[in-house]
């Protein structure tokens, strides 16, 4: 693999990677932004490190600051052990746990989303405490003196990066930048982009998404999007029962199942979504039993939890106890979930997806595979009609 000419900088050169002891220290003095420096400076007073100050320049050189570098720094809570300390008179607080740097030339989007799935992997330990982890995400990084700094500053916390460049020098940069501090690093879209590329036999642009160089026309696809957005807002809550028969999909579901967050999800991937409530005492439209079955999905919930999530919206709409009684107590929450159930019963073509604890993203991924196994005469293996 050839070297990015841009990493035959000072900052880079050979004697950072020679196997002198010394060669580490070296590459940790290198000058950071005063943005960085700060931030660091925070975080070692939270962590109860002493402060390295190695980083600051050396007296009479001048350097013009970097480029600005956009930063988000969410951190872990369900495992982070905190006390206050002080500095200077301020309140801060002091923070265990390890460091993820997430970089990427655009919004950040998919390192950021890639990352949390990951995480997800180790949730019995961040719930137990066993480990903690602080993740911070840097969008809009498009130069190599920005991406340097923010490298420095994951080799002087120990961090570990995971990055999206689709700029393959960038990409480079970060690798060798990485290799030569003893950073564990990970390219989240190198290896997928260079598969693709492989197998459609067409190399990748090196554009960030949303560049200058990128073109974007208004295809059918993006119409289609709109036009399916536009029917779903309309047949929202009930509405318009006469155009069920046009929708891609319907979601039939007792208030409160997520069935409007749901529909809008969908219909941003193209497809047109009605929704329709299920209330003891009105009666359902007799286009949804008119429309074709295998679009039409049914959503339940855990009765506790729909009780919990009925009693916050009643607050919020300030009902009285009168008025939360027939609509956020036990008895009348389960009465209304039977209700639901004896109508997806009559209807067993309609798949019955358990939405509790499914984030909407889960419940979609659900719907979108029924929807297309059916659609495509898939046959997969069905233990119950509940997913």
């Amino acid at each position: 693999m050839i070297a990015c000419p841009r990493l035959s900088l000072p900052n880079l050169n050979s004697k950072a990677s020679t196997s002198d002891p010394n060669s580490e220290q070296q590459v940790r003095k290198l000058k950071s932004s005063s943005q960085l420096n700060r931030w660091s400076r925070a975080r070692a007073i939270r962590s109860g490190r002493k402060l390295d100050r190695s980083g600051q320049a050396v007296a009479g050189v001048k350097s013009p600051p970097p480029p600005p570098v956009h930063f988000q720094s969410t951190e872990s809570s369900v495992s982070l052990e905190t006390e206050k300390t002080s500095d200077g008179g301020d309140d801060m607080e002091k923070t265990a746990g390890k460091s993820i740097y997430m970089i990427s030339d655009g919004t950040g989007w998919t390192v950021e989303h890639s990352v949390n799935a990951a995480l997800g992997q180790f949730e019995h330990c961040l719930v137990d405490r066993g480990c903690a982890v602080n993740t911070h995400l840097f969008s809009g990084i498009d130069d190599v003196e920005q991406l340097m700094e923010i490298i420095k500053q994951a080799a002087k916390e120990g961090a570990m990066v995971a990055y999206t460049l689709a700029d393959p020098s960038m990409a480079e940069s970060a690798e060798q930048a990485c290799r030569i501090w003893g950073i564990p690093s990970t390219d989240i879209l190198g290896p997928i982009t260079e598969a693709i590329a492989s197998h459609l036999g067409v190399s990748p642009s090196g554009l960030p998404r949303g560049a200058p160089g990128r073109n974007f026309p208004l295809s059918d696809e993006y119409f289609k999007r709109i036009e399916a957005i536009e029917f779903t807002i309309k047949q929202d809550d009930g509405a318009l029962p006469k155009n069920l028969i046009k929708a891609d999909l319907v979601l039939a579901g007792v208030s409160r199942t997520g069935k409007t967050p749901l529909s809008i999800y969908l219909s941003q991937k193209g497809y047109k979504v009605a929704n329709v409530p299920i209330v003891m005492g009105v009666e359902l439209p007799k286009t949804l039993f008119q429309v074709d079955p295998e679009k039409v999905f049914g959503l339940t919930v855990n009765s506790v939890v729909l009780q919990a999530i009925r009693r916050a919206r009643a607050k919020s709409l300030g009902f009285g106890a009168e008025v939360r009684s027939n609509y956020s107590e036990m008895d009348y929450v389960r009465e209304e979930l039977e209700f639901a159930g004896r109508i997806f019963a009559q209807n067993p073509a309609w798949p019955v997806i358990e939405v509790t604890g499914k984030a909407i993203e889960e419940t979609a991924a659900v719907v979108l595979r029924l929807y297309h196994d059916r659609k495509n005469r898939c046959s997969m293996p069905r233990i119950s009609k509940r997913y």
